[in-house]
């Protein structure tokens, strides 16, 4: 019965991480506070493990879903696809190569906009733990991005006509400014990575589809390093993981990856009629029943 108790409570955070991932409501934030509410019978040393580990589920869902514009290399056939104008922009050659038309560049912005968070996360990962993984700080970030969504949709992307509507016309400078954006998802947990980016993405004149899918892209490398990053300390701690938690761990990563597939669809198909502001009212309610649960409990 401890097992298999153990197990539904893995499906829930996977649940929870697949639908949190990609909507912008802070996965790593509901992955504290249920944590808080219904916790894990494993180690410390694993916990911190699993809560970033169990992303690559969801990053999984990604790379099969935008395979196409992921994957580098050309196709043998030379039809030219609105996919591949999409991330090569006007100038599609004529003749097949090698690399897919657009995509190392487009490779080359998404690593740029990697490296700001990459460096904080690599130098001050375990402080960040030791100061913000916790219901309050999680609370207020809720907050505070959630009054930012609903002040950008209000009023800088209000009746206005994006600047950048396609992934070939994102620029260096837009692609750094985003990850800079990213880097304040990196130190304070409740922000939301995706939060995080899509709103400097609209500040700075992307689509909201270009927004979220650059910030699926980013998830790639980021989540990927941030999992190999925690999976590595795990090791080096020296504590050995148990059948349970490998079940645990293999259950959650599973069911993140099923649900996100769901979420992503959900999410591409919500903003080509509807705004963000949701998700920031979302984010305000949240953090508030938070700030109440920790101080009443």
């Amino acid at each position: 019965m401890h097992v298999f108790t153990e197990i539904i409570k893995a499906i829930i955070f996977g649940v929870v991480e697949g639908v949190t991932e990609w909507l912008p409501v802070s996965s790593t934030g509901h992955m504290i506070l249920l944590e808080d509410i219904m916790p894990l019978q494993a180690s410390d040393e694993f916990w911190k493990m699993f809560e970033v580990v169990i992303q690559l589920g969801a990053i999984l869902a990604v790379v099969l879903l935008f395979w196409g514009k992921l994957w580098p290399f050309q196709r043998k056939s030379a039809e030219i696809k609105k996919l591949d104008r999409d991330i090569a922009g006007d100038e599609y050659p004529d003749k097949p190569s090698v690399w897919k038309p657009g995509s190392f560049i487009m490779w080359v912005k998404i690593i740029v906009a990697v490296i700001p968070a990459a460096i904080v996360g690599i130098v001050f990962d375990d402080k960040i733990d030791e100061l913000f993984y916790h219901p309050v700080p999680v609370a207020i970030a809720l907050i505070v991005v959630g009054v930012a969504f609903i002040i950008v949709e209000s009023t800088i992307t209000k009746n206005k006509r994006p600047r950048v509507k396609r992934i070939a016309d994102i620029s260096f400078v837009d692609a750094l400014i985003i990850g800079l954006f990213q880097v304040l998802a990196a130190v304070f947990p409740g922000t939301s990575r995706s939060g995080s980016t899509i709103i400097g993405g609209l500040i700075i004149g992307l689509s909201r589809k270009t927004a979220s899918e650059f910030t699926f892209f980013l998830a790639v490398p980021v989540m990927f390093g941030a999992s190999l990053l925690k999976a590595v300390k795990f090791i080096a701690s020296g504590v050995a993981i148990t059948g349970i938690e490998t079940g645990i761990l293999v259950a959650g990563t599973i069911t993140a990856f099923i649900v996100s597939l769901f979420v992503i669809r959900f999410l591409m198909g919500y903003i080509r009629k509807h705004d963000f502001k949701i998700f920031g009212w979302y984010r305000i309610v949240l953090g508030a029943v938070v700030l109440a649960y920790s101080f009443l409990r």
